[in-house]
């Protein structure tokens, strides 16, 4: 065959998927002991395929499993079988449309287009966004622990693995949090780096306290430290703090981007997730709207099939603004439907040469 026929979109498939956590974990207001995952795989007429993933979260965007599945029953053939690859930028502001309540399902659409799109041209993704980044090094999280003595042995095998940074999960109890973070610090403070998410637990007051006694610690970062329905309460805090917090929960949209990237800012930092903007095309708007605001972007996620921190990957290291990523949600997952995509050596994370994502199906994925 030939012709504009090749590059139609001939196969749309979506499912879902449950995976266990090797080590489930602990935030401020829930313990997650597993995940379940959606899945879109895309196919030509001439065999290109694209693979995308999703996992929704439900206590940040309010977009259950089934509501995610349902929006990509009732409504993937019908916006891209038939389709023409080459049209990725207006199948994406077409998903936008028309998924905006399910940003996860959204998201697996999304990167299974890019990934599809970047093989057409037969290039890493990374380098159909423009790459600006050949490696950067990744957070690896701790939650909340019942003790102490349990994070710091955490900390030690993460050390042991390679990783050079620590994101703490803080939030339950400032003095408890201080004292936590104090021990971690004179335990791996000299080899690692820490940053800390205390997801929403915190008031301004908290805030200041947890900054003020711990400023001697050189913590590289404070993620979403008041509720997001609270960002006003930021500006209680000094310019100099708040260019340290990172926007998380409270961030979600590229409207949101834009409103708070309006001055007085209340963060420095974005903290971009696939899962909760809606995938790669609306991450990269927020992504411009950071550079152009002078505010700095961390990547992060959810607990992901490495064909989404992938996805994400790919688009930071496209991204002039990033400063920080925090992409270590696959790296706990019992199980997952496909294999390679990002390289992580030493805590540093980094894409093949291959075309796409990089990733390959496990065997008997598609039921074939």
């Amino acid at each position: 065959m030939s012709g504009k026929n090749n590059l139609q979109i001939t196969t749309v498939k979506s499912w879902s998927e449950h995976l266990e956590l090797t080590r489930p974990y602990s935030i401020s207001y829930r313990t997650i002991e597993s995940v379940e995952n959606l899945f879109v795989y895309l196919e030509t007429a001439n065999g290109l395929w694209g693979l995308g993933a999703g996992s929704p979260a439900e206590f940040v965007t309010g977009e259950t499993i089934e509501a995610g599945k349902v929006a990509l029953k009732d409504k993937l053939e019908s916006l891209l079988l038939g389709k023409d690859i080459r049209l990725l930028t207006k199948h994406s502001r077409r998903l936008a449309r028309k998924m905006p309540d399910t940003p996860a399902a959204r998201a697996a659409a999304d990167i299974a287009l890019h990934d599809l799109f970047a093989k057409y041209l037969h290039l890493p993704l990374v380098d159909v966004l423009g790459k600006v980044h050949r490696f950067l090094p990744t957070s690896i999280t701790i939650g909340i622990k019942p003790t102490i003595e349990e994070t710091l042995e955490e900390a030690d095998e993460y050390l042991g693995r390679g990783f050079r940074i620590i994101k703490l999960k803080i939030g339950k109890s400032v003095e408890q949090d201080i004292e936590t973070t104090r021990k971690l610090h004179e335990r791996v403070g000299k080899e690692m780096k820490i940053r800390v998410d205390a997801n929403q637990g915190y008031s301004a007051a908290d805030l200041r306290k947890y900054a003020r006694e711990t400023e001697q610690l050189q913590i590289e970062l404070i993620e979403q430290p008041v509720k997001k329905e609270w960002v006003e309460e930021m500006l209680e805090v000094s310019e100099a703090l708040r260019k340290k917090c990172a926007a998380d929960e409270c961030l979600q949209t590229p409207e949101h981007a834009l409103s708070l990237a309006a001055p007085p800012q209340p963060f420095g930092i974005y903290n971009i997730k696939l899962m909760k903007c809606g995938g790669i095309f609306p991450a990269r708007q927020i992504a411009d709207i950071a550079a152009l605001a002078g505010i700095e972007l961390m990547w992060g996620c959810m607990d992901e099939s490495l064909v989404s921190i992938s996805a994400a990957l790919h688009t930071a290291l496209a991204s002039p603004a990033t400063k920080y990523l925090d992409l270590d949600g696959s790296l706990d997952l019992a199980r997952d439907i496909a294999s390679g995509g990002f390289i992580l050596k030493d805590g540093l994370l980094s894409v093949s040469d291959e075309p796409g994502l990089g990733v390959r199906l496990e065997d008997g994925v598609l039921g074939e």
